[in-house]
């Protein structure tokens, strides 16, 4: 009896992995499926891993198994033409008209709002890393996993490397958090979509690493590099704020 109970209430999760391990996060911390599972999940969950960058994608008839969807960051445009990245939107598509829960990260928030009729690209204002402080809108739309307002403060700062953005969300989108650099830091659609621009998944060690290499193969200035670096000795992300955000939309609250 307590065997069958426990596999009742076992939630199962997948995370679309959307970029390939980079081999500092393989080495510390066994793959980027480890930190998103350190982050988000809760014992007893169960989660699934798909490598949808190369090309791994769960079976249609599976999805209805699984209680939430997260999607990755990645150094792929959103608004690409791959075939892997297609082959998502239709997904995510699919995964909306059936109600179920999704949560996007970075790539994962622009390649979302794509998916359901937003517009995405390259953010006028240039590469955003480091730690920025994300502003909660005042008047919050009425999404359950935010409804303790008291608990949800006026502002959480988050890790954030990107040089994409949302333009416009789509419809029937709310936009629910901005930076002074970015319009849409976060968008729910209902209870079921939720974006974020920034990672709440990342340690500032998983940042440093990957600053070292966006700056080795040409991506940003080694100047601006170093800048971002002076700046992250004094900054710290608001980490648990994020995860229970998070934590809290995976699991239906």
């Amino acid at each position: 009896m307590k065997v069958e109970e426990v596999s009742q209430h076992e939630r199962r999760y997948a995370l679309f992995l959307a970029a390939r391990d980079s081999e500092y996060v393989k080495k510390m911390y066994g793959g980027y499926f480890n930190v998103f599972v350190a982050a988000f999940g809760k014992e007893g969950d169960r989660w699934d891993l798909f490598r949808v960058v190369e090309g791994e994608f769960p079976d249609m008839d599976e999805l209805a198994n699984y209680d939430g969807f997260v999607i990755t960051g990645s150094p792929y445009d959103a608004y690409g033409n791959d075939l892997w990245i297609i082959k998502l939107c239709f997904l995510l598509q699919t995964l909306d008209s059936m109600g179920k829960k999704v949560l996007g990260i970075c790539f994962g928030h622009q390649v979302l709002c794509k998916a359901l009729g937003g517009k995405v690209g390259r953010a006028s204002s240039g590469w955003d890393i480091g730690v920025t402080k994300v502003k909660i809108v005042e008047d919050l739309p009425p999404c359950s996993f935010l409804n303790e307002r008291e608990e949800i403060p006026s502002s959480l700062s988050i890790i954030e490397c990107h040089q994409d953005e949302v333009w416009d969300v789509p419809l029937g989108a709310e936009v629910i958090a901005f930076s002074e650099k970015t319009g849409v830091e976060m968008f729910t659609i209902g209870d079921h979509i939720l974006g974020i621009q920034g990672h709440p998944e990342y340690s500032k060690d998983i940042l440093y690493n990957l600053i070292e290499r966006l700056a080795n193969n040409g991506s940003i200035k080694r100047s601006f590099a170093e800048t971002v670096r002076c700046e992250l000795q004094v900054a710290e992300p608001d980490t648990k704020g994020w995860e229970k955000i998070c934590r809290n939309f995976l699991n239906g609250r």
